[in-house]
Parts: structure tokens; C-alpha cells; sequence
């Protein structure tokens, strides 16, 4: 694989902030609901747990990259050989892809049910992927910056959660472990949609300066993204009654509605606005990191590339119009994502290591 130039890489900390502006979404606004139908008031359980499966996750990427010494696209081809490796990056390059039209459409989707109901789904497409391409183009540390800027601005929400507390059932949470162990794994996974994106790190990790160092910044990324769901879902839990959180599509959008300022009345419009903040990093991420693939499997010119995802990506939204077909398409990332985090990591960790260990007694 060919050095990239210095000018390019980034520090080892901005890793913080690209693992965690990838893992923190459009799911926020809505994960309670989800994960509480299968572990109700312990389903906060199943947050800390898939965490901490992260981490574990985490340390295997790490250690693949390092045999290969590239992104998962080198990994594939010293792997599985030219034919099976290119197949296999072309699915990751879709994964991302379909990462990032289900992102952009759920965000508008909320723009539609509590701003805009007459809102446009393709003129705002197309004004947000102009700014994706004009981000992309910029280069890595452009996308870096984007990054570092989701995370520092929009900071102030977190403290959003201070006024519904004060209307909170804190013995709701009591007995604590009233659920099985399948209940509690299965909230696990159901945090899965919300928490993946991480795995990016698989196609900028060459664009890291000093690798070796940032793997405490991505761990404690990812940390900060467990406490930021953790935060949100213990105050939904303690909020709503299980009965009434079954009905919340949108429970921290719910939970907005309350707040009251002096000079501010509907704070769920400021949130909402603000999110545009967090998920362009997912955007801008998610479409690199596909045109990035192209280029490396194909040697095409990664912003001809780019001009035909974002036209994939502008179709997609636009024919994904009702709430089932939005829904289906969440349910299938998440599926896509589980078998790719969870059962496609840890099988190509094995896998290298004993090519590894083969190759080096060889």
C-alpha cells in the first residue's frame, strides 16, 4: 500500500472524536423505546454491556489492522486473495453506503413529523449532500474537523436532561436484574443500530499518525458514547412508565418538549436543528469512506466516485417515503450491522491471526 503523505494524517486524539461523532446518530432520539420492549426498566443493563462488547471489538480491529498494516480493504486482499477480498470490500463499501442514506432519511423523517410536515425530502437531500461533497473534497482532515466540531458544539444538549428529572421515578428502576439473561442480551443487541459506526476506523486507519497511540483515544470514544446513551436512557427510564415509553418513537424528542427557558418556548426545535450538527459526520464519514473503497479496489478517481454515491444517495431517500419502508430500512441495518460488528470482526480476527502465525512460522 502506498505511504500517505504526513500533510494528510491526523493526531492520534482526533480519533476520540471521529469514533464517537460516528457512534451517536439519529438513534438518540429514539433508542429507549427499542431497547425497552425487550428488558423494560433493566434495559439500561443491556447499554453497559454493549459498550463494553465495543471495547472488546475494538482492541480485535486494532489488532487485525496491525498485522496488515492498511485499512480492511489490504486486510481482505492478504486474506482471502484478490477475487473473494474485492467481494467482500464491495460489501463493506454498500454497508456504509446504506448507512448513510438510512441516517439521512431518518433525520429528514424527523424534520417531517415535528417541524415540516410538508417538507421536501429531496430539495433538503440535495442541499446536505452539496455540503458532504464540499466537506469530502476538503480532504480527511476536513472530515476530521467536521468530526471534532459535532462532538465540541452541540455538547450543551446533554444538560437537556436536567429538567425532565425533576418529574423522574427513581424507584422505577427497582429491583434491578428483574430480567432474564436473554432479555438483557437481547436489549444488547437491540442497542446495536445505535451504537455501530465505530467500524469506520477499519478504512481512516492509515490516515492516523502514530497508530499504536490512538487506541486509548478510540476506547475512551467509545466510553464517552456509552455514558452519552447511558445518560439518556436512564432518564427516559425513569421519566416515562413502561406503558407510555411503548408509544414513544421519539422519547428524547418527548422529553425536549418540557423544557422551559425564558427565552426559548419549543427547545425540541433547537434540538432538532442542532442534530443536523451530529449527523453530518455520519454522512460525510460514511460517504468517504465508500468513495475511499472504490478507489482502492479499482483505482477510480475517489471524487468521480463520489458524484455517483451522492446521486445513489439523493434516489434512495427519495424512494424510501412512507414510515414502513423508513422502518424496514432501519431494521435491516441493524441486522447488517450486528453479523458485521459482532460475528464479521471476530471471525477475520481469527482468521489473521492464524494466517499470521502461519506465515511468520513459514
Amino acid at each position: 500500500m502506498q505511504a500517505i503523505n504526513e500533510r494528510y494524517l491526523i493526531s492520534p486524539f482526533l480519533v476520540f472524536f471521529l469514533v464517537h461523532s460516528m457512534q451517536v446518530g439519529v438513534g438518540v432520539l429514539g433508542f429507549q423505546r427499542i431497547i425497552a420492549k425487550s428488558a423494560g426498566y433493566d434495559s439500561w443493563i443491556g447499554i453497559i454491556v454493549a459498550g463494553i462488547v465495543v471495547h472488546i471489538i475494538l482492541w480485535m480491529m486494532y489488532k487485525i489492522l496491525e498485522k496488515s498494516d492498511g485499512d480492511i480493504f489490504k486486510v481482505h486482499r492478504d486474506t482471502f486473495g484478490k477475487w473473494l477480498g474485492s467481494i467482500l470490500s464491495l460489501a463493506v463499501i454498500f454497508y456504509f453506503l446504506f448507512m448513510c442514506v438510512i441516517v439521512l432519511r431518518t433525520y429528514i423523517e424527523v424534520l417531517q413529523v415535528w417541524l415540516f410536515p410538508e417538507f421536501n425530502t429531496w430539495v433538503f437531500s440535495i442541499f446536505i449532500l452539496i455540503l458532504c461533497y464540499y466537506i469530502i473534497t476538503g480532504g480527511f482532515r476536513t472530515v476530521t474537523g467536521i468530526s471534532f466540531f459535532s462532538v465540541v458544539l452541540p455538547f450543551y444538549l446533554i444538560f437537556s436532561v436536567v429538567f425532565p428529572l425533576q418529574f423522574s421515578e427513581f424507584r422505577s428502576l427497582l429491583p434491578i436484574f428483574n430480567h432474564s439473561v436473554p432479555q438483557l442480551l437481547q436489549a444488547t443487541k437491540d442497542m446495536t443500530l445505535s451504537i455501530i459506526g465505530f467500524e469506520i476506523l477499519f478504512v481512516f486507519y492509515p490516515f492516523i499518525k502514530e497508530p499504536n497511540k490512538s487506541k486509548k483515544w478510540a476506547h475512551f470514544g467509545n466510553l464517552y458514547t456509552t455514558i452519552f446513551y447511558l445518560i439518556f436512557g436512564l432518564t427516559a427510564l425513569v421519566y416515562y412508565s413502561e406503558s407510555q415509553l411503548e408509544k414513544q418513537i421519539w422519547a428524547t424528542l418527548s422529553m425536549w418538549k418540557i423544557v422551559e427557558m425564558p427565552f426559548v418556548e419549543r427547545f425540541e426545535y433547537i434540538g432538532i436543528a442542532s442534530w443536523l450538527l451530529v449527523i453530518l459526520p455520519n454522512l460525510a464519514l460514511t460517504l468517504w469512506a465508500s468513495s475511499r473503497g472504490m478507489k482502492r479496489i479499482f483505482s477510480l478517481k475517489q471524487k468521480s466516485v463520489l458524484l455517483v454515491f451522492l446521486v445513489v444517495v439523493l434516489l434512495a431517500n427519495v424512494y424510501f417515503d412512507t414510515r414502513q419502508s423508513i422502518n424496514t430500512m432501519n431494521e435491516s441495518m441493524a441486522q447488517m450491522g450486528f453479523y458485521f460488528v459482532y460475528v464479521y470482526i471476530p471471525l477475520l480476527f481469527i482468521i489473521t491471526t492464524i494466517l499470521h502465525k502461519v506465515r511468520k512460522k513459514v
